[in-house]
């Protein structure tokens, strides 16, 4: 008796065979996710809340600095005005969040009631990356983009996709993955692996910058490099190096 399958059904197959093959791009086995104290659907409620959150932020922020009506005749800025003002605005969020999540870690107040919340997730994955007590997300996230919009000038149509970048880079830096060909890996040294570092019980005291460079570690003596080594059941795992 033959097997009929329908293109769709196949094409289903393979998508879903495509996904099982990331196993080896893990940095931790599927069944390590086990060691996180809450649940999915716990981190699930919690992101959409927050992103509401920034949602209203972020329209208030544009309304804002709209123009009077004329935004139509408004001419764009250049290209490398527009440059130049994202790279203004990542480096200001990345002094802005670096210091104060360093500062999250070291008060033993700030970390038991607020920060630790984040860090129930051990081993993290792609949408727990904004999981957070409301507090921090309110002063890292929502507080630390509302300045770094501003103190960059950019206008809101540069505003969005910012912002959209920002969040992007965030859910990688917290995938769980070390995909080949990962732009995000190539052009920046905070990725995956490196926050995976400081996620792991020994890496509390270091790797706090977020999101974008490693510039503020290195300065400040709290960056751990790290080396990607394969492991014997597949995938692969970032271990903590001297510097």
């Amino acid at each position: 008796m033959e097997l009929m399958l329908s293109d769709e059904l196949l094409g289903l197959y393979a998508i879903v065979g495509k996904f099982d093959s990331l196993d080896e791009y893990r940095l931790h086995p599927r069944g390590e996710e086990a060691m996180n104290v809450v649940s999915k659907a716990t981190v699930v409620k919690g992101v959409l809340v927050q992103q509401a959150f920034q949602v209203i932020v972020a329209l208030a922020l544009f309304t804002i600095v709209k123009d009077d009506g004329q935004a139509a005749k408004k001419v764009q800025p250049s290209y490398l005005a527009i440059l130049s003002q994202l790279m203004i605005s990542m480096f200001v969020l990345d002094t802005w969040q670096c210091f104060l999540h360093r500062y999250m870690h070291i008060s033993k107040f700030l970390y038991k009631y607020i920060h630790s919340k984040h860090h129930t997730l051990v081993v993290p994955y792609a949408f727990g990356a904004l999981y957070s007590h409301p507090l921090e997300g309110l002063i890292l996230d929502t507080i630390g983009g509302a300045i770094s919009f501003l103190a960059s000038g950019m206008n809101p149509r540069t505003g969005i996709f910012f912002f959209s970048f920002v969040t992007t880079k965030a859910v990688d830096d917290h995938c769980g993955l070390w995909l080949p060909g990962n732009l995000f890996h190539i052009f920046f040294g905070n990725n995956s692996a490196y926050h995976d570092i400081h996620h792991q019980l020994y890496g509390g005291k270091y790797n706090f910058a977020q999101p974008f460079f490693v510039m503020w570690d290195k300065i400040l003596g709290t960056h751990m490099p790290y080396t990607l080594e394969k492991r014997k059941e597949g995938g692969l795992e970032a271990r903590p190096l001297k510097d």
